[in-house]
């Protein structure tokens, strides 16, 4: 199970708007779409957590560390601002995931074996393209 660090909603400003594309007059009329902004920065994420969502390099996340998630799939506003919380959530859960760290692993004395068979094998084949007497 993924740490889960819940988002106050006092932190996360949803703009409603128009959505773009096909719709006909309900998209025309209609502010369906979710434009939702979190300020990484001034949240109340831990510091650890802050700093990975900083480093994600997500095309989502400004410059500022202003995430900014755009949510149009729906016809009701209502499920797109659940879309869009729920994308924010599962990029906070996945910069709240911490990494695990790489253990450094020898190489099996087989593949030694074979590396140093194929080394010799084609110092042979080398040493066979040499002119005699130089």
């Amino acid at each position: 199970m993924r740490h889960r660090h819940p988002i106050p909603p006092e932190e996360i400003e949803i703009t409603a708007i128009r959505a773009q594309g096909a719709g006909g007059q309900n998209v025309n009329k209609v502010s369906s779409a979710v434009h939702l902004r979190f300020d990484i920065r001034a949240s109340s994420l831990p510091e650890p957590v802050k700093g990975r969502l900083l480093r994600l390099g997500d095309h989502r996340i400004s410059k500022d560390g202003v995430i900014v998630i755009k949510a149009q799939e729906h016809r009701s506003l209502e499920k797109n601002r659940m879309e869009a919380l729920t994308r924010l959530q599962d990029l906070v859960d996945a910069a709240a995931a911490v990494p695990k760290r790489r253990r450094p692993t020898k190489p099996t004395s087989a593949s030694i074996a074979r590396r140093l068979e194929a080394k010799s094998r084609r110092a042979g084949v080398k040493a066979g393209r040499r002119m005699a007497g130089l």
